[in-house]
């Protein structure tokens, strides 16, 4: 376990500012009540087998007593680096992206089990969307009853959803909490 060079967290950085947008801020300075210190620490983001972490640093100094053989993880796996070098968020990530989330998609009841089985999200399954997202955007998927059920990326502007065809895809799926049952093994 080691903490971030400059260009992986450039990378880390970039990926998670194209879902929370200035709210970056929020996730890097947030305080952490964890630990016995009276004082809050910080968070900060650990590399670990390929792996992101993002953890408090009182937990960080504990794990330092494990040996990197013996230590499976250490807090909130957020991403991963693909053996291309890429980086990937993965669906661990959707707690610190839905509560920073700069763009937002909320899916009909009857629309949110086709997003969980891995489905990407079609007009016709919007229930309400928020303004100013633009193509390529990260998007946060909830539910109607604001319930996060995943994160993907806008196909189409806000705009451009208005004068669809309702079978358009306006979300292009990348994780889901469904994830948890079907990839059970590989989280």
């Amino acid at each position: 376990m080691r903490p971030l060079d400059e260009k992986e967290t450039t990378v880390v950085f970039e990926k998670l500012f194209k879902f929370v947008g200035n709210n970056l801020k929020n996730i890097v300075e947030n305080p952490s009540h964890e630990g016995p210190d009276s004082t809050p620490g910080r968070y900060c983001f650990r590399l670990h087998k390929n792996k992101i972490y993002y953890s408090s640093e009182s937990i960080v100094k504990r794990a330092t007593n494990v040996s990197r053989s013996n230590l499976v993880s250490v807090g909130t796996c957020i991403g991963k680096y693909t053996h291309a070098g890429n980086f990937h968020l993965t669906v661990q990530a959707l707690s610190l992206l839905a509560s920073n989330a700069k763009h937002k998609v909320w899916l009909k009841p009857q629309s949110e089990m086709g997003f969980l089985y891995g489905n990407h999200v079609l007009k016709s399954a919007i229930g309400r969307i928020t303004e100013n997202i633009a193509p390529g955007d990260g998007v946060v998927v909830f539910s109607m009853s604001d319930v996060p059920l995943g994160f993907g990326v806008a196909a189409k502007s806000t705009q451009d959803c208005r004068k669809l065809d309702p079978n358009a895809i306006v979300v292009l799926h990348q994780a889901d909490l469904g994830e948890y049952l079907r990839m059970e093994d590989d989280l």
